[in-house]
């Protein structure tokens, strides 16, 4: 995927929406580094539920996420049609596996409104807020808090 580079006015930030289910949800864009279709992961013994195994990105070993089951949703069986963004959290990259990638969206602080009360702590601590853009509602996630720093250096 290419795309345009538009200056942003003061305030402006890019974020990269995507689908988990029939949800989406967005991350701030200066923490994905590619957005590539979906390559079967070899599974590691002893991981974390959420964690599908790690793929060979350039030579590199590539730890592949199911955001959808490290957000407590279903886990995803991966097809063809699903995508991996890798993303750069604290200083590991890693490979989240979602359903499909959407748009880019150039929002400022005042479109991301915070998130209900009635959520539930996990929904709190990883949702950064929500953005009501065009009749949708897109949840803002914050990586690093999804995944902490100790446990980002396990994966």
């Amino acid at each position: 995927m290419s795309y345009a580079v538009k200056s942003l006015k003061d305030g402006d930030r890019e974020l990269i929406a995507f689908r988990i289910g029939d949800q989406e949800f967005c991350v701030n864009v200066m923490s994905v580094r590619e957005i590539r279709g979906w390559t079967p992961a070899t599974a590691m013994p002893h991981s974390p539920g959420y964690m599908k195994g790690v793929i060979n990105l350039r030579g590199a070993v590539l730890p592949i996420i199911d955001l959808s089951a490290r957000l407590g949703m279903p886990p995803t069986v991966p097809t063809a049609r699903h995508v991996i963004i890798v993303a750069q959290v604290h200083r590991k990259v890693v490979g989240l596996l979602v359903d499909a990638v959407s748009d880019i969206l150039t929002v400022t602080e005042d479109n991301v409104q915070p998130t209900p009360e009635i959520a539930s702590e996990l929904q709190r601590q990883f949702a950064r807020g929500i953005l009501a853009i065009d009749k949708r509602m897109i949840c803002l996630l914050e990586l690093e808090a999804i995944f902490p720093e100790t446990e980002s250096e396990a994966a």
